[in-house]
């Protein structure tokens, strides 16, 4: 298996994807990877670890797609960056069977999107990232950041390429599936979300629980909520600021007083540990649903433990030919009369 990765444009620079990339290749020996950036520094931090040289490629393209690119104008003007040649080395190379990347995020939905291949019958692919649930489980949100204008067929298309994704790489067998709506009741909201509702009711083989409000994400109760991009991101920034500011409130009022502070230190652990449940590098990356290649988006500021993370996740989704299950769901959901 060989996963190619874009070494720039993440907060903590090449090392963190270099270094993560090492600690994969040292878990999984199957693995082989082709690094994409500035040739010297990536050479550079190599020799500072044992390797298996065999297994690992080096592109060099030293110039960075950041966060001040127009998507656009980056996969046009930019087409030697780390980002874009590492995209169009997955298109074109069948020896290739996935990506990684912790850069701009508008700029990787976009190359993506306008240089990898659909699967058979998606109509837009989707982008899906995973939180964590009060449960201790997980939940994705799809989609979350590659179409905010979106149709009821889409939406459905989500619902069972999402539900795929959780199968494959989270061994979720029978994936809850709510749509994300005003309200829980099946005659609440706009056109879009009526028409989609009655999509997801009659969808084959998806376990559909009906609509969920914003506050539901984290209960447990679903493991994948259906939504366009502008309100998935809403979602997933609301909740991400929410538990932010939250735990800053509490870390000022436990310094605020003596008794506070002394009941703090017998609960230290247990802070800890919520502080460790919350760590968004412990989860993942984002995932391009509905690309013939797969791809994993990881955060900006992912250090070589997320980083390792993602490229974990990505063979996962390999590993067990998530492209093909979607692609195989996607063609049994079309009407006979649409084929």
């Amino acid at each position: 298996m060989k996963i190619i990765i874009d070494c720039l444009g993440g907060d903590n620079g090449a090392r963190a994807t270099v270094e993560g990339a090492l600690a994969a290749m040292r878990k999984f020996e199957d693995l082989s990877v082709i690094f994409v950036g500035d040739e010297k520094e990536i050479g550079t931090i190599l020799k500072e670890h044992d390797h298996a040289e065999s297994r690992i490629d080096v592109i060099h393209a030293p110039t960075m797609v950041d966060g001040n690119d127009r998507p656009m104008e980056a996969v046009r003007m930019k087409r030697d960056s780390s980002m874009m040649r590492a995209i169009r080395e997955l298109r074109d190379r069948e020896d290739i069977d996935g990506m990684v990347s912790v850069g701009a995020t508008g700029c990787l939905i976009a190359g993506v999107t306008m240089m990898i291949p659909r699967i058979g019958g998606v109509r837009r692919p989707a982008f899906c990232p995973i939180l964590p649930t009060m449960t201790g489980g997980i939940v994705g949100v799809c989609d979350s950041g590659a179409n905010m204008v979106v149709s009821a067929e889409q939406l459905q298309q989500y619902a069972i390429m999402g539900s795929q994704y959780l199968k494959a790489a989270y061994k979720i067998e029978n994936p809850r599936v709510a749509l994300l709506n005003v309200g829980k009741e099946e005659e609440k909201g706009d056109q879009l979300r009526l028409d989609a509702f009655k999509l997801l009711q009659n969808t084959p083989d998806l376990n559909f629980v009906g609509n969920m409000e914003a506050r539901e994400l984290l209960s447990g109760e679903i493991d994948l909520t259906v939504c366009d991009a502008f309100s998935g991101n809403v979602l997933i920034k609301s909740v991400e600021g929410t538990a932010l500011e939250l735990l800053k409130k509490i870390k000022k009022d436990i310094y605020s007083k003596s008794q506070y502070k002394i009941g703090a230190l017998f609960m230290k652990k247990m802070f800890m540990e919520e502080k460790e449940f919350m760590n968004y590098q412990n989860y993942g990356g984002s995932v391009f649903l509905g690309t013939e290649k797969t791809v994993v988006k990881g955060h900006g500021s992912a250090d070589r433990k997320a980083v390792f993370v993602c490229i974990s996740q990505a063979r996962r989704m390999i590993r067990r030919h998530l492209t093909e299950e979607i692609g195989k769901a996607i063609e049994k959901s079309i009407p006979k009369d649409d084929e």
